[in-house]
């Protein structure tokens, strides 16, 4: 009997299996296995999916730029994903708590709350503009239709305007005014009226109260739908995961029977072959997989501590990072067919008006659906969608934080006030955030969305894999999954874990010193995106003088040489091409001062700089001639053993350590249930935690 539960316990379960009490009580699960698959994919597709990868996919040689997308998802994105979910699950332990497995590395986790901490800040004044757009777009006519408002300048030329009524009149004065800078009533709208932006990054101002408002709104409906956790979000999901893909269906239905449509779908499906062998595309695509799945954010492994020992968290790799990518394929077709409606009805080419980031969705799209008959409804429908968009992603990174505070504290008192954990986080949030609500706010927010979670989160990724298969060690963690889900990782992703992340880690650092010190600035190339909003905010006026990129000089020497090596590896590969193709960042007209972008380099160090502190810290504190003593303990999943199970201690299946696990078998299914005792040195055992999994 002690042998088939042994070997029940050694196999694993399938997801759904009866019998398996593999359940953690005091931190509590989802709901059932949808729940987390929901939140995951409201974690992972998120605004930039929506404005910034058809974009992306346009300006890279669109159909053409497909083949290295979906390379870098199977080669970068799907291990990644599998391997964050995978060590969160088997910890069942926030990205602080999973740590234990090597507590010299505990930094990373600390990296990770940091790069959090940054995004969820800027993140929820992103959803606040949206929130806005939202309210004032519940009106008769859109306030950005026409130039006839207060804020308007005399350079404002709307297509709806009365001294433009026929498409003839208009080009006549687009042609008058070649040499005249026109603006269109959507980006003054964005410009003097939302934002009344100020000249300067320094130059603060007042703060814009409606943005405040709508920022209390958004911290509000966030806190509300975590109050208790997982088990209130795991809910909320239903609707917010779901209902944006009844709304880009609405809106490419809508789409595709516009006239100029079908002209926009080809921009930016039309392949240009050519630009396979451009590095530069390359870059773009494995930056994109990356950013866009939330790799080293630290809600992968969040996410997947609150699932059940047993879960298949393979397939729930594969199934969400296929379906993030396809949903940034499926928004191309919904954004690129008003674009060309657009385009047709103003009678010029769809590059003239395509953009991508904020200057997409508070700028372009918006002038677009004034053309629609009833434009308010469609503009309701695309500012709510953004809404939710955002909302999924920013429950994770502020269940992330939570999470990680109630499991480093780990006792009973703060466990049952879990919800005050969660509101005073909120509070901090909303505070850190009024500044961006400032007439210099965009300046600001664009700045962390540049710096704050750029490199930092390649180089987190890149040491997660080296502590785990290099310190834990590469045969304990594949036995670990083995016992974890009945079956090891498939050789690929074995493959990838070991050698190409490690190979590439060498060529990062290498290449890392070279380009940032190396005068980026003075080099005309694209500016370089960011993570998770784009990196330019322009209007679709500016965005036609400025979309093409050009690489000219000693850059384009640097960008070509390296598509002679290019191969689909893991993110260190990114980090070669966000430092080749760095840049100060600017916006519009206005370039960042030195000690602005000095600000943002330390944005980006403070997350990196936690590894090397807490690593010297850890080793100075604690006991062991080597490296590997200090840094790597024992290890043993931690699963809730049910009131009067009989327990028989057996040897730890995946390492020789000096204590014991328990092989239990007693509950009411008769199911095995595996438990370090109290006390014992793995992970866990210095808290007594005998209710938590965990390494």
């Amino acid at each position: 009997m002690a042998d088939k539960c042994s070997e029940g316990l050694l196999n694993g379960a399938v997801p759904g299996e009866r019998g398996k009490q593999d359940k953690s009580v005091k931190r509590g699960n989802w709901g059932n296995q949808i729940e987390f698959v929901l939140t995951s994919v409201g974690y992972a597709v998120g605004l930039g999916n929506v404005w910034r990868f058809p974009y992306l996919c346009y300006r890279n040689g669109g159909g053409a730029f497909m083949f290295p997308y979906f390379i870098m998802l199977v080669f970068c994105g799907i291990p990644l994903f599998f391997m964050e979910l995978s060590f969160g699950q088997f910890a069942s332990q926030g990205c602080l708590g999973v740590w234990r497995v090597s507590p010299m590395f505990k930094g990373v986790g600390y990296g990770m709350m940091v790069v959090s901490t940054y995004i969820g800040i800027y993140y929820n004044v992103v959803i606040c503009i949206a929130f806005y757009y939202f309210f004032v777009s519940m009106t008769r006519v859109l306030p950005w239709t026409y130039c006839s408002n207060t804020w308007n300048t005399p350079d404002c030329a709307g297509v709806l305007d009365g001294n433009l009524s026929s498409r003839t009149a208009f080009n006549l004065t687009r042609l008058l005014n070649a040499t005249q800078k026109r603006t269109s009533p959507s980006e003054e709208y964005w410009r003097r009226y939302v934002l009344d932006l100020s000249d300067d990054i320094g130059n603060l101002g007042e703060v814009r109260l409606p943005l405040l408002g709508c920022l209390g709104v958004s911290w509000v409906v966030v806190f509300l739908c975590l109050i208790k956790g997982v088990k209130s979000s795991g809910k909320v999901v239903y609707f917010t995961a779901t209902f944006p893909y009844v709304v880009l269906t609405i809106l490419f239905v809508r789409g595709i029977t516009l006239d100029g449509a079908l002209t926009g779908i080809m921009y930016y499906l039309t392949p240009q072959w050519d630009k396979i062998l451009d590095a530069k595309v390359w870059g773009d695509a494995a930056s994109q997989i990356f950013y866009s799945l939330g790799c080293a954010w630290g809600g992968l492994i969040t996410m997947a501590s609150y699932n059940k020992f047993h879960n298949n968290c393979y397939r729930d790799s594969i199934i969400i990072s296929i379906t993030n990518c396809a949903t940034s394929v499926y928004a191309g077709f919904v954004i690129f067919s008003i674009l060309g409606f657009m385009a047709n009805h103003l009678g010029v080419d769809v590059s003239k008006v395509a953009d991508h980031g904020p200057g997409l969705a508070f700028v372009a799209y918006p002038e677009a659906l004034t053309l629609l008959p009833i434009s308010p409804l469609w503009s309701i429908l695309f500012f709510f969608m953004l809404i939710l968009l955002g909302l999924g992603t920013q429950f994770c990174l502020l269940e992330t934080l939570v999470t990680a505070i109630v499991d480093e504290v780990a006792n009973e008192w703060i466990i049952r006030r879990k919800t005050f954990v969660t509101l005073g986080v909120a509070i901090a949030g909303f505070l850190l955030g009024v500044p961006l609500t400032t007439q210099a706010g965009i300046y600001w927010l664009l700045l962390m969305d540049n710096y704050a979670a750029s490199f930092s989160l390649v180089v987190i990724s890149c040491i997660m894999c080296v502590a785990i298969m290099y310190i834990y060690g590469h045969r304990n963690y594949f036995k670990d999954i083995e016992m974890m889900l009945g079956f090891p990782p498939p050789l690929f992703f074995q493959i990838c874990w070991r050698f190409i992340s490690p190979a590439i880690i060498f060529v990062s650092i290498a290449t890392m010193g070279h380009g940032v010190m190396g005068g980026g600035g003075k080099e005309p190339t694209w500016t370089p995106h960011s993570p998770t909003l784009g990196r330019r905010v322009l209007g679709c006026r500016r965005a036609a003088e400025m979309g093409q990129s050009r690489v000219t000089g000693r850059a384009q020497s640097r960008l070509a040489a390296p598509h002679r090596l290019i191969l689909p590896v893991p993110p260190q590969f990114i980090l070669v091409f966000t430092v080749i193709q760095y840049r100060p960042i600017s916006y519009n007209d206005y370039v960042y001062p030195t000690w602005a972008i000095s600000i943002g380099f330390l944005m980006a160090l403070s997350s990196v700089i936690c590894i090397p502190i807490y690593a010297i810290y850890k080793v100075c504190r604690s006991e062991g001639d080597t490296l590997l003593e200090v840094g790597s303990p024992g290890l043993g999943p931690l699963v809730h053993v049910p009131p009067g199970a009989a327990c028989k201690a057996v040897p730890h299946p995946t390492r020789a350590v000096s204590t014991s696990q328990w092989l239990c078998a007693g509950s009411t299914r008769g199911a095995p249930h595996l438990q370090a005792p109290l006390g014992a040195a793995g992970m866990l055992g210095e808290a007594g935690a005998g209710e938590h999994g965990g390494y």
